[in-house]
């Protein structure tokens, strides 16, 4: 009799249960194949930032690491006077200003501060999520401390009155006050024309290093945009 009970309670209810139980399941697989489409939306857009950013970013320092290679040249040109050999006097206005300039770089984080809003975890890629971090929290700041606090990079800051002090009554001007020209350097002491050259040495020395610095960081931005754009064509 009982086995009989069960027997149509399952006929009965059976089919019930099972729709049931399907349904939830469909549900659920659906909210979950939901949620990974959204994760994978997500990630492509801030990936596709960031890689925008990144060429913006070549861009600028690339634009710096040219300016840093000016100014070594205007450190050579000094450097030249100085041993009182000929210089190009119709460009000692561009070279005396590029010889202590330092070029700020202006960093796109647009794309980066989008993903720190959302989670670092949106980028399901371990290995691309390290490099993204440590390309923004090590390298950016390691070339924005170079050309705007480091002590011993600040070439305006350490070396422009010293220096300035030495050649300004040599810098030739026009009526409006532009300088044109300097005169030779023959009335300059043998202490004073060491002093500029150790200046001049120190000064090349700094742009140097910021140049393999850039290189290096331009290098890394290029391998990252590699990576991004595998990374990107895998969540298709």
């Amino acid at each position: 009799m009982l086995k009989e009970k069960i027997t149509i309670f399952f006929k009965k209810y059976f089919p019930e249960f099972a729709l049931i139980f399907i349904s939830v399941i469909l549900a659920f697989l659906l909210t979950e194949w939901s949620s990974n489409k959204n994760e994978k939306l997500s990630q492509k857009t801030i990936l596709t930032e960031i890689k925008n950013g990144l060429r913006s970013d070549v861009k600028d320092l690339q634009a710096n690491l040219d300016n840093h290679k000016f100014s070594i040249r205007g450190v050579r040109v000094f450097r030249n006077w100085t041993m009182e050999k000929k210089i190009p006097q119709d460009s000692i206005a561009f070279y005396y200003y590029g010889l202590f300039r330092n070029y700020t770089p202006i960093i796109n984080k647009t794309g980066y501060e989008s993903l720190k809003s959302s989670g670092l975890k949106t980028i399901s890629n371990d290995s691309l999520r390290f490099k993204i971090i440590t390309l923004y929290d090590f390298h950016y700041k390691i070339i924005e401390k170079l050309e705007d606090s480091h002590p011993e990079m600040q070439d305006f800051q350490n070396f422009f009155k010293p220096t300035n002090d030495i050649i300004h009554s040599n810098l030739l001007f026009d009526e409006k006050g532009n300088i044109v020209g300097i005169q030779p350097s023959k009335n300059i002491s043998e202490n004073d024309k060491k002093a500029l050259l150790s200046y001049f040495w120190r000064m090349e020395i700094n742009k140097k290093f910021k140049i393999m610095r850039y290189n290096g960081i331009i290098e890394k931005l290029k391998e990252l945009e590699k990576n991004i754009d595998v990374e990107i064509k895998n969540d298709r």
